[in-house]
């Protein structure tokens, strides 16, 4: 975690407006809105209109799974991303021809070894709990000291499992640059705003 700054929260599964708008005003600093297979997948056009209603400075990342990078960078364009996120398979070699920035989510825990960072293009690195046949959402966390003996070539992103009460602890453990949250503000599997701005409270209440 960058010396004198709290730490940044990205809310991700963002399916429509109202939440977009309210996680921006609670403190959000990034909104993730999944284009993969999953029960908070967004449309281009749902994720389009949603960004264009968006306050400035708050970044928007579409997260994609084993997509080809040609597509990625049509819906990036498309939509108006300033970020990508590859939460799949994707070869460390994988490349999208575009100056957006670009997170590499990793999988960790459950004997899943340690992968060599060096050898990824990205800008930066979103770790998530490991799960055989599951890219994220698992609602599962991992050990966080993990992150401890790895070097860090670009900033780190803390997922897998966060909610109000383990995101303080996780911050003060792992030192992320940023935290990555979705299921853990949900009530009913849709976005509680209550548990968005108490979430995003704790973890930016941190000590730098």
């Amino acid at each position: 975690m960058t010396a004198g700054r709290s730490v940044r929260v990205k809310i991700c599964g963002i399916t429509d407006a109202a939440t977009a708008l309210a996680a921006a005003e609670a403190g959000a600093d990034a909104l993730g809105f999944v284009f993969a297979p999953s029960r908070r997948r967004v449309t281009p056009e749902q994720a389009r209109d949603i960004i264009s209603r968006l306050p400035p400075f708050v970044a928007r990342v579409g997260v994609f799974v084993n997509t080809p990078p040609g597509e990625v960078g049509e819906i990036a364009r498309y939509c108006g991303l300033t970020a990508v996120q590859l939460s799949g398979d994707e070869p460390p070699g994988y490349h999208v021809d575009f100056s957006l920035p670009v997170i590499r989510a990793l999988r960790l825990g459950n004997g899943r070894p340690l992968p060599n960072l060096e050898d990824y293009r990205c800008d930066a690195f979103l770790f998530d709990t490991y799960r055989e046949d599951c890219y994220g959402g698992t609602g599962s966390t991992f050990d966080w000291s993990l992150l401890k003996g790895l070097p860090r070539p670009k900033p780190f992103i803390l997922a897998g499992g966060l909610n109000a009460a383990n995101v303080a602890d996780a911050v003060r453990v792992a030192r992320p640059y940023a935290v990555d949250v979705s299921g853990g503000v949900e009530t009913g599997g849709r976005k509680d705003i209550q548990k968005i701005k108490e979430f995003i409270s704790l973890a930016k209440g941190v000590e730098p």
